[in-house]
């Protein structure tokens, strides 16, 4: 990478450091912003595909004052990233194939997926005939919001206020069902998956391995099968098909790895980046080339009357 990583205050925000650095490369390698060309482009996504994780290293390790660490081309891509988060100048992380393999299915389920916030935002700007770089920063902007890629920091800060209370998840149960408690059962529903959400079972079976081949005795994760049980048999959750869903064990599993919450979000970017980069590319090499528009409805007064300014409460003149 030709720029340099300074510049950043220590406690940046890891996402603002990634979309910040994504959006900038641009300037640095004008060679690549020429989507219609395919060689460019190909390019393009290999740059990006490659250095988000590098970028992503780096707000790690910035946000902890510690050095940068360069990637080792013998590494295959979740090693590498794992690598320049955790290793040291004088010793390198223990790359245990346990967690090679829980990161690697982490990027695969949070792939992107339907028109989503962050991959319609990539789109609509794609769109205007903006850069790849300019594109997929948007979708990275648009992932930071809470309401999207902020769901599996909820599910754990949830978990870790139930224990925190000295609840076994019970008493959090039966106030998830009082709307007028403020409590809210988080990692559970979807808006596409109406039972079960198939990521979710995929995620638990190995979330049970990652914990058993690192020894690990986590009373969150009590918690979360307490929880899972109480809304899978729960006539109330069962009727309103409130199943977990894959960002309820997701959270668990990355701090078993050793990522902190504010990393959870720029996980979920690196994951979404192919996706966000095919559609760009589909809309980019659309023969139509519209720019995108939604249509918007007008739902207010069908008709408000037109009162002559001499005639307003009665003062006359003008406003100003």
């Amino acid at each position: 990478m030709k720029f340099h990583f300074e510049g950043f205050p220590p406690k940046a925000h890891p996402m603002a450091i990634l979309s910040s650095m994504i959006n900038a490369a641009g300037c640095y390698y004008p060679e690549l912003l020429a989507p219609q060309e395919t060689q460019s482009f190909d390019e393009a996504t290999a740059f990006i595909l490659s250095q988000v994780r590098a970028i992503a290293a780096f707000a790690y390790r910035r946000s902890r004052g510690l050095p940068f660490i360069y990637p080792k081309p013998e590494y295959k891509y979740s090693a590498n990233f794992l690598h320049m988060m955790f290793s040291m100048p004088y010793a390198d992380y223990e790359l245990r194939p346990e967690v090679v393999r829980a990161l690697d299915l982490i990027f695969l389920l949070h792939a992107d997926h339907e028109q989503n916030c962050s991959t319609s935002a990539v789109r609509m700007v794609a769109s205007s005939k903006a850069s790849l770089f300019a594109s997929v920063t948007s979708g990275v902007c648009a992932l930071w919001g809470r309401l999207h890629g902020g769901a599996n920091q909820a599910v754990l800060e949830m978990l870790e206020q139930i224990h925190r209370e000295g609840d076994d998840g019970s008493r959090f149960i039966e106030a998830a069902k009082d709307k007028k408690s403020g409590r809210r059962l988080m990692g559970f529903g979807h808006r596409v998956y109406k039972n079960y959400d198939p990521r979710a079972k995929i995620i638990k079976k190995r979330c049970y391995e990652l914990f058993a081949a690192l020894n690990v005795n986590d009373p969150l994760l009590d918690i979360a099968l307490r929880l899972e049980q109480a809304a899978l048999h729960d006539p109330y959750f069962v009727e309103r098909k409130l199943y977990p869903n894959v960002d309820f064990y997701s959270g668990i599993m990355m701090r078993a790895l050793g990522i902190p919450l504010p990393m959870f979000t720029v996980i979920f970017a690196i994951g979404r980046m192919p996706g966000w980069i095919a559609n760009y590319r589909e809309v980019s090499e659309s023969e139509a080339g519209a720019i995108y528009r939604p249509r918007q409805i007008y739902i207010g007064e069908p008709r408000a009357s037109y009162i002559p300014i001499d005639q307003r409460d009665g003062r006359g003149g003008t406003p100003f």
